[in-house]
């Protein structure tokens, strides 16, 4: 594995025409290094190159940018590594971002990441349903979290816990929205594709999915 450097990350970046600031390039570079350093002892990804980081996790993460409104509170449900919660607060300072991680020793080594790039990031070792019985949050972020069936069932118990869902997809989401939709699942949720784009080295592209829960 080589090390991860500004110029790495920069090289990566302009292969796949990818913009970020660069005020935000030193904090994703540390941010890989403590990552792929504790990947080494704990499974946390499997994108430990620059190249992978930037095509899977930082494209992710840019998209869903684009559709949270400034000043909101975003919960990063299944954190796992810290992705798309970490570099979501790292592109946007302007967030309150707080991760829920339900595997106590991966919430501490985000903890740990957290504190040493010094973001000011909550770090909840619970399932994201316990944080949201005493919490509320604008949107809540999910990737490679689980299906959609799973994903509404868990949800429809405290919907006014949070405004909206942020779901990361692959080609799949049609099909577990039809077998959410055949046990009920879907009644007065409003389910959209509010992006969909290219993810390099795949054929099929990956959707953001906006899901909202009426009233029950």
């Amino acid at each position: 594995m080589t090390s991860p450097t500004p110029d790495l990350l920069k090289s990566a970046l302009n292969l796949h025409n990818v913009t970020v600031d660069d005020s935000c390039i030193n904090s994703l570079v540390d941010y890989c290094k403590l990552l792929w350093d504790w990947n080494s002892r704990i499974n946390l990804t499997r994108h430990t190159d620059m190249n992978s980081f930037v095509c899977r996790d930082l494209i992710d993460t840019l998209q869903l940018a684009k559709h949270i409104q400034v000043g909101s509170s975003v919960l990063d449900v299944g954190s796992g590594g810290g992705v798309p919660g970490i570099p979501l607060a790292i592109l946007r300072n302007d967030l309150t971002v707080s991760l829920a991680e339900s595997i106590s020793k991966k919430a501490k080594v985000l903890a740990s990441i957290v504190q040493d790039l010094e973001l000011p990031i909550t770090v909840h070792d619970a399932r994201a349903e316990k944080v949201l019985k005493t919490e509320r949050f604008d949107t809540l972020t999910l990737r490679a979290v689980a299906s959609l069936r799973k994903i509404l069932f868990w949800f429809q118990l405290n919907p006014k816990a949070f405004g909206r869902l942020l779901l990361i997809k692959g080609p799949r989401w049609v099909a577990e929205r039809d077998e959410a939709k055949l046990l009920g699942l879907t009644d007065n949720v409003e389910i959209t594709v509010i992006d969909e784009y290219p993810t390099p080295g795949h054929d099929s592209n990956s959707v953001i999915l906006s899901v909202i829960f009426g009233e029950r």
